[in-house]
């Protein structure tokens, strides 16, 4: 909905334009040309600020213009354009033929921004999809390697067991010097404490 046009307290007119105003502007630039915006609504008789002068005859008034709904050809252009470019709306325009800058932002900001932002969620999704799964693939992967080279914890107390005897023995028999019975009644009684726990004896 246009604004409705009114006076403010400078003495300008602001708000919609009449017809009659654009006759104005149009039959003046057409024929002196915009040499000045600021002085040229005085000259042209107009009660409009140099800026909304300005604005009126590069967005609407001026020849070529070309008003109304984008083409798809148009939007795509645009939305190639801007990821090349950014906000740049002037270079943009410079590529679309009778498309202002200000009709460029508007249609972008009120349609293909959405687009726009739906599309980069949708690649964000899938790619935190693809590294979740890969992930998982690394970890199964892993846990797979662990299992293959386990080792069972009975035959690990076993091997202990074993080695703590011969060890217990080794030094029994090299610091005994008395007598071999001795030595034979301490290895039956290790033997027999071994073959009870189920370990092969020495």
């Amino acid at each position: 909905m246009v604004k409705a046009a009114y006076v403010d307290k400078d003495g300008l007119k602001k708000g919609a334009w009449s017809e009659e105003e654009d006759n104005k502007l149009r039959s003046y630039i057409i024929r002196y040309g915009h040499w000045n915006w600021r002085l040229l609504p005085k000259f042209a008789g107009l009660r409009r600020c140099g800026k909304s002068c300005r604005l009126r005859w590069m967005n609407y008034l001026k020849p070529g213009v070309k008003r109304g709904e984008f083409n798809q050809e148009e939007r795509d252009l645009i939305a190639q354009l801007h990821q090349e470019l950014g906000n740049k709306w002037s270079a943009i325009a410079a590529k679309l033929a009778g498309r202002t800058d200000n009709d460029i932002k508007n249609y972008w900001m009120t349609h293909l921004q959405k687009r726009e932002k739906s599309n980069k969620s949708a690649e964000i999704f899938e790619e935190e999809k693809s590294s979740e799964a890969s992930n998982r693939k690394k970890l199964e992967k892993g846990s797979a390697g662990s299992d293959a080279t386990s080792v069972d914890p009975k035959s690990c107390s076993r091997k202990s067991e074993k080695s703590k005897v011969s060890s217990e023995m080794f030094i029994l028999e090299s610091s005994s010097s008395n007598s071999s019975i001795v030595l034979n009644s301490f290895k039956w009684d290790l033997n027999l404490s071994v073959e009870q726990n189920g370990l092969e004896p020495l």
